[in-house]
């Protein structure tokens, strides 16, 4: 899920969308409505995003409405700061110092 999650975010319209669904639930239509690029490009996105596990899509009728997943969100965080814990700590034992000569 890292390769994926870290590939989604590397798009600014993806991060964008990420930013969007954090305040609401929206629908693929509002989430096209937000941008000057083609429907089927954002459809292209979504389903990135949707792959990494990001977001999440649920069919309402005839529209499909897309959420952030919070817990996928949740993991990543956990997993970026016990990353960089493990960083800092490496270099206060001087781990690091020798590596950067």
């Amino acid at each position: 899920m890292n390769d994926e999650f870290f590939h989604a975010l590397s798009n600014p319209y993806r991060r964008e969308i990420i930013r969007m669904l954090r305040w609401k639930n929206m629908s693929a239509g509002e989430i096209v409505e937000q941008f000057d690029i083609a429907q089927p490009t954002v459809s292209k996105h979504l389903d990135v995003l949707r792959k990494a596990e990001i977001v999440t899509s649920e069919r309402r009728g005839t529209q499909i409405i897309y959420s952030l997943n919070l817990s996928a969100m949740q993991e990543m965080l956990v997993y970026m700061t016990e990353l960089f814990e493990g960083k800092a700590a490496k270099e206060l034992r001087g781990g690091l110092a020798g590596e950067c000569e």
